[in-house]
């Protein structure tokens, strides 16, 4: 199963900075519940081992495209958001350390990981993937697009994603940069 999870979550790493065109800096956010990848409610069963599996699987893939890993805690840290230090600005950064059954499997190994690890309230991101029905949306820039991906699961866990783009202003009179869409 380990190894399944590994090459469900590349590709949908893969796949989602391709629909999204993201660019270098700019940020995805992953809400994973390990339990869910392992086939039990989302909140019952943290598994430290899945969550160091996928952070490195999608970590690898995100910095390889210099796009920013961020990765959304349980409700029990109120769903703060650990990141690395270069992609905070802006943000305001609170103390905690996520452990799995405070903060989430996932969000630990983040921590555990990243070089320059810090926790934050919140963050607008670019994209992103929620595996196992996290709710990652209050962490997505203002306007959010549903991305199909072709992997629906990783292990037992449905998988969403989004990208985000500008509001569109101006009415019917306005131009729109098409590249943005």
């Amino acid at each position: 199963m380990l190894d399944g999870i590994a090459e469900d979550a590349r590709a949908a790493a893969i796949e989602l900075l391709a629909k999204s065109k993201l660019v270098a800096g700019q940020i995805v956010i992953v809400g994973c519940s390990t339990s869910e990848v392992a086939g039990y409610n989302v909140g019952t069963n943290s598994n430290a081992e899945i969550g160091a599996i996928l952070f490195d699987v999608l970590y690898e893939v995100f910095c390889k495209h210099g796009v920013y890993l961020a990765a959304q805690c349980c409700e029990h840290l109120n769903r703060a958001i650990i990141t690395q230090r270069a992609a905070s600005a802006n943000c305001t950064i609170v103390n905690v350390v996520p452990k799995p059954k405070a903060g989430g499997a996932f969000a630990a190994a983040s921590y555990a990981k990243f070089q320059d690890p810090v926790a934050l309230s919140g963050i607008r991101a670019d994209a992103g993937i929620d595996i196992g029905n996290t709710l990652i949306g209050m962490h997505l820039k203002e306007v959010a697009i549903p991305l199909r991906l072709s992997v629906t699961h990783i292990g037992k866990a449905a998988v969403v994603a989004a990208r985000t783009r500008p509001p569109l202003i101006g009415g019917i009179r306005a131009e729109y940069d098409e590249t943005l869409f």
